[in-house]
């Protein structure tokens, strides 16, 4: 029991690690790892539905995908191309995995492995639900006046393969990030 505290404490780690690609736009107090996995679990959950893919094991893919970073942190995208991040990240969880019940440490590997292989549907729908959450956030900083993030959007939104992600995408383009508060203001 005491492991499987310990993971749990390991867990909080992402709630005080910052998405480090954002301060390279200027952005102070960009967003937390906890704070990206939260919206892409949200948008692995309705991606798997509209692709008609396992819904519980994209959301499981969503939920774990950034553990690693509790213990190598958010490396930036311009960082990775020095360093070979794929076998650290699976070192990583396997340790993590030591600290957890054996079917759940089972488990918790084959659903990262999965998404690291990119051949299953439900790995695309998790990676897409990865990149969409990134480009929802690059427009939110952008509509804030960090026009450097225009290009995060861009970048981004090429890289999807889902119909369902690309469509999204398309769509949130032209909506202001704060546009769902206006509405509601609107309409009393």
């Amino acid at each position: 029991m005491e492991n499987l505290i310990k993971f749990l404490y390991e867990v909080s780690a992402l709630k005080r690690i910052k998405r480090s690609g954002w301060w390279l736009e200027g952005i102070k107090d960009p967003e937390t790892v906890a704070e990206h996995s939260y919206r892409t679990v949200m948008l692995g959950y309705i991606l798997a539905k509209m692709e008609g893919a396992d819904v519980d094991k994209v959301v499981k893919m969503c939920l774990f995908h950034d553990m690693p970073e509790c213990r190598i942190n958010d490396v930036p995208r311009s960082a990775i191309k020095y360093l070979n991040k794929d076998p650290i990240e699976k070192e990583v969880v396997k340790d993590q995995a030591r600290l957890l019940p054996a079917q759940i440490a089972t488990e918790y590997e084959a659903i990262f492995n999965e998404m690291d292989g990119m051949k299953t549907k439900e790995a695309i729908v998790a990676k897409d639900a990865d990149r969409l959450e990134t480009i929802i956030q690059a427009k939110e900083y952008s509509d804030m006046g960090f026009k450097g993030c225009d290009n995060w959007v861009e970048k981004n939104s090429m890289n999807l393969q889902t119909e369902s992600a690309k469509k999204i995408a398309i769509e949130l383009k032209k909506v202001s990030f704060n546009e769902w508060h206006r509405g509601m203001a609107k309409s009393r």
